[in-house]
């Protein structure tokens, strides 16, 4: 690979990414750049990367450029880099979205408008435990992404996780499941940790348990390949304890609070990609 690799926009997940792409490609050539200046140079003092104050600057030498944004203000950042790219001359590999809503089409057209014909682009859902190289990704691209340029943004990504192409019409599902999913997941093992301190173990004790039980269940699922009610019912005995507790989440609509979160997660996905928000410049 020749050029940088920038990311715009030195949040969590954007400096998760490049975390991970630092160890495939070297932290010397990752850019940061951001509204708030310091907060990029913040962000590449920690990788030992670079910083630049404008995001046209770091465009130009850019191989792929990591839009790490909120959907509500990509309108005027890929306004300001559109006459960038549009001038490149090769070298470039991808414009890598993780705005959820932004469809490719979208965004392509967007640039189209403002001088930028042909820009090869990538949508990716990452999520929070890329912080810890445990994350999972979804990845779809434009047909104008080579096959050598795909596996090289692939291979950056999988440091920090599990790295899966998808269609890009499951990109608003992907978001209301792994995207927001993290969220549900801890309020879960904050709930299980009040359980245990309601049974009477410290609250320092009650949290290490909550976290290693669902950490240790999803390596079962993961690893074994079997169905998770197949795996629930290895622990539920006749008449035993397990089965008081499933009993206590069916009463309390568990399963179905669980599906309403995704599917409102879903819902809020989709609406971020309604036309109102692709016009607004923030």
């Amino acid at each position: 690979m020749t050029g940088t690799v920038v990311c715009i926009g030195s949040g969590n997940m954007g400096c998760a990414l490049m975390k991970g792409a630092a160890a495939r490609v070297g932290a010397e050539r990752i850019v940061f750049t951001d509204a708030d200046h310091g907060k990029a140079l913040g962000a590449a003092k920690v990788l030992g990367a670079g910083a630049l104050e404008t995001n046209t600057e770091a465009v130009r030498g850019g191989a792929y450029v990591f839009l790490a944004v909120k959907p509500q203000v990509m309108s005027a950042v890929l306004e300001e880099i559109a006459p960038v790219l549009g001038a490149r001359n090769g070298g470039f590999g991808a414009l890598v979205s993780m705005a959820a809503g932004w469809t490719i089409g979208s965004i392509q057209s967007l640039l189209l408008r403002h001088g930028a014909a042909g820009v090869p682009v990538a949508r990716i859902m990452p999520n929070t435990p890329a912080l810890v190289a445990r994350g999972m990704i979804a990845l779809a691209a434009s047909p104008e992404l080579g096959t050598a340029a795909l596996e090289e943004l692939e291979g950056m990504l999988s440091a920090a996780g599990v790295v899966d192409r998808v269609s890009e019409s499951c990109l608003d599902a992907v978001t209301g499941l792994s995207g927001s999913g993290p969220a549900f997941v801890y309020m879960f093992i904050e709930a299980l940790a009040d359980g245990g301190v309601k049974a009477g173990l410290p609250r320092d004790k009650a949290l290490a348990y909550a976290a290693q039980t669902v950490l240790g269940a999803a390596a079962m699922v993961r690893e074994t390949g079997r169905h998770p009610g197949e795996l629930k019912d290895m622990v539920t005995s006749p008449a035993g304890t397990t089965i008081a507790g499933v009993a206590a989440l069916e009463r309390a609509g568990f399963r179905g609070a669980v599906m309403d979160a995704v599917e409102a997660a879903w819902r809020r996905a989709v609406e971020l990609g309604t036309p109102p928000l692709k016009t607004t410049a923030v």
